[in-house]
């Protein structure tokens, strides 16, 4: 079963058991699914289901920030059970632990010296870890390891 079928599955037992958050985020994931598979003109993979999955995490995790810095609590919480069902679609995230080994790994793979050469470890890192960590802490973990 793709995610896309396991998702429109979950949709359905959601309608079926009133869970509206749930049906609300799942159609949201839908949606912006539907419009990324008409921008690539062919249909989406796992891999592009996670892409979408991932990018409606981001979103509420940054909402989350915005609503608590302008303490407005109620939102927030909103935001934080929509990315609570999201995470559930989304490959277990790996420690921060597993992120500094995965960044050194990379580090000595292209012998970066330093905070220059940040773009050679990113690109190579965050395919490795796409879905499984957050790009904004993969960046903090780089540019701590090449002394930034």
């Amino acid at each position: 079963m793709t995610l896309e079928e396991k998702i429109r599955d979950d949709l359905k037992q959601a309608i079926r058991g009133e869970d509206k958050l749930r049906c609300l985020v799942l159609r949201s994931v839908l949606a912006e699914a539907k419009n990324a598979e008409i921008a690539r003109q062919k249909p989406l993979d796992d891999e592009a289901m996670v892409e979408v999955v991932a990018k409606g995490a981001k979103q509420r995790r940054e909402s989350i920030e915005a609503f608590n810095r302008g303490e407005r609590q109620e939102l927030a919480a909103k935001e934080e059970a929509e990315l609570a069902v999201l995470l559930e679609y989304l490959p277990e995230q790996i420690s921060h632990e597993e992120i500094v080994s995965a960044a050194r790994q990379v580090i000595e793979d292209v012998g970066a010296g330093g905070v220059k050469d940040k773009g050679k470890v990113m690109s190579k890192l965050m395919p490795q870890l796409k879905g499984k960590a957050e790009g904004r802490q993969v960046n903090e973990v780089v540019m701590e390891l090449l002394g930034g």
